[in-house]
């Protein structure tokens, strides 16, 4: 069993993760299913609220916070390989890195930024948002997924 800073690091890592996990969980099982129930105009207009919501100290002291947390937990493993919980610090460390912060920025931003430049009651708006709640929540599984993982990983290094 890992000890002394690297237990603090993999606790706070298992916090980190699954609060992210459950958010992103919240929106894959049910916050999008209720937005694409509503009118197209009135699901771009709540989503685009919600996204200029999400941009809060508290969310994203969560999942900033995470990420150098992640990115912090992968350094000190590589430099100093502690005898336990080395791979399963890496790996948790990896699948939020990649499977959370990096989708979020490679995908769910790149959408987000383009609903809010949308008008939610035009047409336009009207066309896009089925494809964008399909396409957004799909890669919201990944990051569901990728951080209920890494927190797997995190509490496999404790064990």
């Amino acid at each position: 069993m890992i000890d002394g800073p690297y237990f603090v690091l993999a606790v706070l890592g298992v916090l980190g993760t699954g609060l992210a996990a459950g958010v992103f969980c919240a929106f894959s099982t049910f916050v999008m299913r209720g937005l694409a129930a509503l009118p197209p105009a009135q699901g771009v207009a709540a989503m685009n609220a919600i996204n200029t919501a999400a941009v809060r100290p508290a969310f994203m002291l969560v999942f900033l916070g995470t990420t150098v947390l992640s990115a912090v937990i992968a350094v000190v493993t590589l430099v100093v390989w502690p005898d336990e919980g080395a791979v399963e610090l890496l790996l948790g460390s990896a699948l939020y890195l990649f499977g959370s912060f990096g989708v979020t920025v490679a995908a769910n931003v790149p959408r987000n930024t383009a609903l809010l430049r949308l008008e939610p009651g035009s047409a336009e708006a009207a066309g896009r948002w089925p494809a964008y709640v399909r396409e957004w929540t799909a890669w919201n599984h990944v990051r569901t997924g990728a951080s209920a993982g890494a927190s797997v990983a995190y509490v496999l290094a404790l064990a």
